[in-house]
């Protein structure tokens, strides 16, 4: 699930990563010119010119008048990988559901690089933030300051929390951020004890939401769902107290339909 060689190895090849960077390039820059790349990667205009053209040729970067792009080639890609994720295509119609139970936006994650990935996110008829979760959907971040992120740190074994706290650190969002090592672990003690976890205007001031792990039949981690609403209408007692049985319900669903499908797996078939 994770890849820490790390940069520098003899095993990596310096064209590949130059490779990399480029496309990174023109993700940070929304599209650019072989001149603006150039200085922005410090590269020579023919070295960029001729990576630009090796990605175009392979259908992955496209060209309008001077400017180059990303091509959709990308969102096929991804979409492929997406759905070989076990956790994306089984736990995809439960949070569909969940978002219509609750009227609040629902959240998929796994970790991967020690960074939490959104697979998946439903708009529920309440839900508030729209863009904002749109644009999660497209980047890495960091797992200590949300309800799924911490969910998962949660059931990681300890030394693989430390490494991703050495590796990323505990930076702030907000000025309820968990920025201490020692209240992390703590604070992820209880998330296990009480068998969810909290984002508590830790990510934006005036968001909460409700997370729970979803695990395998060997007890490891293979991500988390979570919903979040304003704070206000989070924070009324009998309805925090109904969000937190949705929450873990259906992460206890979503964990029997893996289960039962990675056992139908090991039955022998006969013809």
């Amino acid at each position: 699930m994770t890849d820490e060689r790390p940069t520098g190895s003899p095993r990596t090849l310096k064209t590949v990563s130059r490779a990399f960077d480029l496309i990174r390039a023109l993700e940070e820059l929304d599209g650019a010119g072989v001149t603006e790349l150039a200085e922005y990667l410090d590269l020579s205009k023919s070295v960029v010119y001729n990576y630009l053209s090796t990605l175009r040729a392979e259908k992955f970067v496209v060209k309008e008048g001077d400017t180059y792009r990303l091509s959709l080639q990308f969102l096929l890609v991804g979409e492929y990988v997406r759905y070989q994720n076990t956790l994306y295509r089984i736990g995809k119609p439960e949070l569909e559901e969940l978002a219509e139970t609750t009227g609040e936006f629902a959240h998929l994650a796994t970790e991967q690089h020690g960074l939490g990935v959104n697979l998946y996110k439903v708009s529920g008829e309440k839900a508030v933030g729209s863009d904002y979760q749109v644009n999660k959907l497209q980047r890495a971040d960091y797992l200590h300051f949300s309800a799924t992120g911490k969910a998962i740190l949660a059931h990681l074994p300890r030394e693989r929390v430390e490494w991703i706290v050495d590796k990323y650190g505990l930076p702030a969002k907000t000025d309820s951020t968990i920025t201490d090592r020692e209240d992390l672990f703590e604070e992820l003690d209880t998330i296990r004890e009480r068998g969810y976890s909290l984002n508590d205007e830790e990510e934006i001031t005036g968001l909460q939401a409700i997370g729970a792990p979803v695990t395998n039949r060997h007890g490891r981690v293979l991500g988390s769902i979570s919903v979040s609403g304003p704070v206000r209408r989070m924070k009324r007692a009998d309805y925090h107290k109904q969000l937190i049985e949705d929450v873990v319900n259906t992460a206890n669903v979503i964990e029997v339909n893996i289960n039962m499908e990675e056992t139908d797996e090991e039955f022998p078939t006969f013809s």
